[in-house]
């Protein structure tokens, strides 16, 4: 079992010394990644719904800090050698797929490797309104972008033809050390199960109990059976109740039903970071 922290770059984690001190001792504690969280904007007083809290909000202040995902995982980078470095997730359709791929690719490539491209649709209207980019197009232009980027990291000349990106023989150096970089599909609806069977490297649902993830899980396999993809090459990741006195059962749960990486919150290192790390893996990780 794997054992990532999920919104890593925020709160107290939002500083670089803070950063940087959390990720080496998240390396020295034993987890495997580090997964950051994307709003380019929080518009005020939003009307969108949330879907990961009863609220319909996001938890804390509108104001609260959000480093830029990419930006932060290159800052930590430097201050670490082995965790992974993840993005959990990035709002794909809100972005130019050939500067992304660029972006992407070079970060994968100054870590040695270490790069895991969690991407999701979004939810906040309100963001995609400020950034310019439609609302009702962010599923096909997810799809679309994930093709135009696996063909730029590719390292050949790489063309690419839709209603949303075009362009011929491209060139995009460096390349991805491992020829490509893990894309890991978010979000907890059917369409989201499917999109991982169809193109991810991975799934991470964004919350459900034990019966639903398992089912989530089955369509993404199912999926990837249709689409003639090997359905055992799927990553499957998920959260729940992974801290406190019951987190190994949690975990064990989660393992029983196929999790490969279970997600720990970063709000539950905030503090004493170091010793709550170190703590977490010495109580859980050890046990796997």
């Amino acid at each position: 079992m794997k054992f990532g922290i999920i919104f890593a770059n925020t709160g107290p984690f939002s500083d670089g010394p803070a950063a940087a001190a959390m990720a080496r001792a998240a390396e020295e504690a034993g987890f495997e990644s580090l997964w950051t969280v994307e709003h380019v904007v929080v518009p005020s007083g939003y009307e969108s719904t949330y879907p990961y809290d009863p609220s319909g909000k996001m938890p804390g202040p509108e104001e609260s800090p959000i480093p830029d995902p990419l930006v932060w995982l290159s800052f930590v980078a430097g201050a670490t050698s082995t965790i992974r470095l993840a993005t959990g997730i990035l709002i794909v359709p809100q972005r130019n797929p050939v500067v992304l791929a660029k972006e992407v690719a070079t970060l994968d490539h100054l870590s040695g490797g270490r790069l895991e491209l969690g991407i999701g649709v979004g939810w906040l209207e309100e963001e995609f309104d400020a950034i310019g980019v439609p609302f009702s197009e962010r599923g096909k232009r997810t799809d679309d972008h994930i093709a135009a980027m696996r063909a730029l990291w590719s390292g050949d000349k790489a063309s690419h033809h839709s209603d949303f990106t075009n362009f011929d023989d491209c060139i995009s150096l460096p390349s991805p050390v491992g020829g490509s970089v893990p894309i890991h599909v978010g979000g907890h609806t059917d369409i989201a199960a499917r999109r991982a069977g169809r193109l991810g490297d991975g799934f991470f649902p964004g919350k459900g109990n034990l019966d639903e993830l398992s089912r989530s899980y089955a369509i993404a396999r199912d999926t990837a059976t249709e689409h003639g993809r090997d359905p055992d090459a799927i990553e499957f990741t998920a959260g729940g109740m992974t801290i406190g006195g019951g987190a190994v059962d949690a975990v064990k749960g989660l393992e029983d039903i196929g999790v490969d990486r279970v997600m720990v919150p970063a709000f539950a290192f905030w503090g004493d970071t170091a010793d709550a790390l170190a703590k977490y893996g010495d109580e859980v990780i050890g046990q796997f």
